[in-house]
């Protein structure tokens, strides 16, 4: 991978309030290709590849912007930098996502037999 996209991400709109991991990437700096408000932002963990991280803070109740459309509303305040999935922030588009296991994506207001 050439150094130019080593701790890269992308913002795919303007308006985008997440950029998308664009390889695994660990704590420190990482530079926002695409359209974004900001050319970096510094995370404290690590986030996988294809996962979102907040590009400016996301105050609770904001809709998450990703393609210039809200995809989520956040749950509790997302700092800037931080990791966007299941544990601060739920679907508008599945009721269910909020009881979603974070790390395996299973639903945990059922059974399984």
């Amino acid at each position: 991978m050439s150094d130019k996209f080593r701790q890269a991400s992308f913002q795919i709109h303007h308006d985008d309030n997440v950029c998308v991991a664009l390889s695994d990437l660990e704590p420190g700096s990482v530079t926002v290709h695409g359209s974004p408000a900001t050319s970096s932002i510094d995370i404290t963990d690590p986030v996988k590849q294809g996962h979102k991280m907040a590009s400016r803070p996301i105050r609770e109740g904001e809709p998450v912007i990703k393609y210039g459309v809200a995809i989520g509303i956040a749950i509790r305040p997302i700092a800037a930098g931080e990791w966007v999935h299941l544990q601060n922030c739920k679907s508008s588009y599945d009721k269910r996502s909020s009881t979603l296991d974070v790390e395996s994506g299973a639903p945990t207001d059922m059974q399984y037999l």
